[in-house]
C-alpha cells in the first residue's frame, strides 16, 4: 500500500491572498494589483502542476479582492471626474 505524496500549497497563490488582504487595508492600490498578479501566476503554476500543488481557492480569492479593489478605485475615480466635471460645466453655464 503506497501512501500518496502530501500536496504542497502554492506560495504565489499564499501572496496572492495576502496581497488582496492587503490591497483593502494597508496598501490600497499596489497591494491589489500584486494579487492580481500573483493570482494569475499560482492559478498557472497549479494547473502545470499535474495535481503536485493546491491552493486554488486561495489564488481565486486573492483575484477576487484584487478585481473588487481595483473596480472600486474606477469607480471612485469616475465618481470624482464626473462630480467635478459637473460642477466646473454648471459653473461654465451660469457665467
Amino acid at each position: 500500500m503506497s501512501i500518496p505524496a502530501p500536496r504542497q500549497t502554492s506560495t504565489y497563490a499564499v501572496i496572492s491572498l495576502v496581497a488582496g488582504i492587503l490591497g483593502w487595508t494597508l496598501i490600497p492600490f499596489l497591494g491589489s494589483i500584486g494579487a492580481i498578479i500573483f493570482g494569475h501566476l499560482a492559478r498557472g503554476e497549479i494547473s502545470r502542476s499535474n495535481g503536485r500543488m493546491e491552493g486554488d481557492g486561495l489564488a481565486i480569492a486573492g483575484l477576487i479582492l484584487g478585481w473588487l479593489s481595483v473596480a472600486m478605485w474606477i469607480i471612485g475615480i469616475l465618481a470624482f471626474i464626473l462630480f467635478f466635471g459637473g460642477l466646473a460645466w454648471i459653473a461654465a453655464l451660469n457665467s
